[in-house]
């Protein structure tokens, strides 16, 4: 999947302009890769469009995935994009959906094993059948 591709289809889920669709995506993705291990975060990046791969770029200091819960996942989201709660979940929603249909080989299943059960409701959405079809308005 094209960058283009992936913010527009992350704009439609989330019912937002691509300008806004674009901060989501880098607020989730930044969060994502605090709460992944180093190799789990470069193996994504490895299959994302170039300016994806720049936001999910560890540090030798994220090497170690940083444990926290799904309300802190969402909250780290809301802070760096601007948005409460609700709308930073639905923002995650929107954003991992979208990454299980760019992504391959198993490796969405790969990032959802790392999270605890308390991600659920933000996961099981983009695993759902029919996930990956973005709804019209």
């Amino acid at each position: 999947m094209n960058y283009d591709t992936f913010v527009d289809q992350v704009a439609l889920r989330a019912r937002v302009p691509g300008e806004r669709a674009v901060e989501l995506t880098r607020a989730t993705l930044e969060t994502l890769a605090e709460r992944l291990t180093g190799g789990e975060v470069l193996d994504l990046a490895a299959q994302l469009p170039k300016p994806l791969q720049l936001v999910l770029r560890p540090s030798p200091d994220t090497e170690a995935a940083d444990r926290f819960g799904a309300a802190e996942f969402v909250a780290r989201v809301g802070q760096r994009a601007g948005l409460d709660e609700r709308a930073a979940r639905e923002a995650v929603r929107a954003v991992f959906t979208t990454l299980r249909e760019a992504v391959t080989g198993g490796e969405f299943d790969d990032i959802v094993v790392q999270m605890p059960r308390d991600y659920r409701d933000m996961v099981e959405p983009a695993l759902a059948p029919g996930a990956a079809v973005p709804r019209r308005p």
